[in-house]
């Protein structure tokens, strides 16, 4: 009997050969991705205050929030090294992952694939998705507020590269596609390229290239990381290798230090 090829998107094997430990949940169990149910889990059963507050939680802080306790279950479990935490989330998981990422300073490594708008790329670039099309949609990911910079990027307060030093002195790795237009991979590289000043005060010397590099090489200048491989949008085996490459250079130097 041949055995059944792997998951390329959730590749378990492949992560636990390479010396970790995978987990994950369904989103459905914090906040349903749909634009009223969402609030139909922790929004109203433990966090309803949250609803009324200008800055206060939606769906994308809401699956935030459910990574982190599956960080709580890590801590108590003596077969995991808590302490080299790694959050990975694609496209609208990607978001969440940034988000969490900066929420929760236990995480280790914070890797964003293909997030896009309002996650890894830099909204004033007003390429591809835009801050109009995602709060249209998607109104449920976000505050009410942030919609009034729908055809208003210039006016933004912040862009995206901010959120990206929110993780100085951790990692951070942003991965994306080269036909994946609508996240542009051009605009979450240079978001990566900005945050790099922030992770200097922290003593670091990252020398990112100013421009993005060639698709399906990877650049790493620790602590940030960066590859745009061939291909849609999606997460596949070839991102998995760049994210545990990148993993244990990280976790080398650390220990060396």
């Amino acid at each position: 009997m041949n055995a059944s090829p792997e998951n390329e998107f959730w590749p378990a094997e492949k992560v636990i050969n390479s010396g970790y430990a995978i987990a994950g949940f369904d989103v459905k169990d914090v906040a349903p991705d749909h634009k009223t149910n969402y609030v139909n889990q922790i929004l109203t059963k433990l966090y309803p205050e949250q609803m009324t507050q200008l800055n206060g939680m939606r769906a994308l802080g809401a699956w935030g929030w459910g990574v982190s306790r599956i960080i709580d279950y890590f801590e108590t479990d003596k077969a995991i090294d808590a302490k080299k935490t790694i959050v990975v989330g694609h496209s609208r998981g990607g978001k969440a992952a940034l988000w969490c990422g900066a929420q929760d300073e236990r995480i280790a490594i914070t890797i964003s694939n293909e997030s896009g708008n309002s996650g890894a790329k830099i909204s004033r670039r007003n390429f591809g998705e835009t801050v109009e099309v995602i709060t249209r949609n998607f109104p449920h990911w976000f505050v009410p507020k942030y919609a009034e910079y729908a055809n208003n990027e210039h006016n933004l307060p912040i862009d995206q590269h901010m959120l990206l030093a929110l993780m100085a002195p951790r990692a951070v790795y942003v991965a994306s596609a080269a036909d994946d237009s609508w996240a542009d991979p051009k605009g979450q590289y240079l978001a990566l390229v900005a945050a790099q000043p922030v992770f200097e005060l922290f003593n670091f010397k990252p020398n990112l290239p100013d421009n993005m590099p060639p698709n399906n090489e990877q650049v790493i200048q620790l602590p940030l990381g960066f590859h745009n491989r061939d291909g849609v949008h999606n997460m596949n085996l070839f991102d998995w290798r760049q994210f545990i490459k990148f993993a244990d250079e990280y976790f080398k130097k650390k220990n060396n230090k």
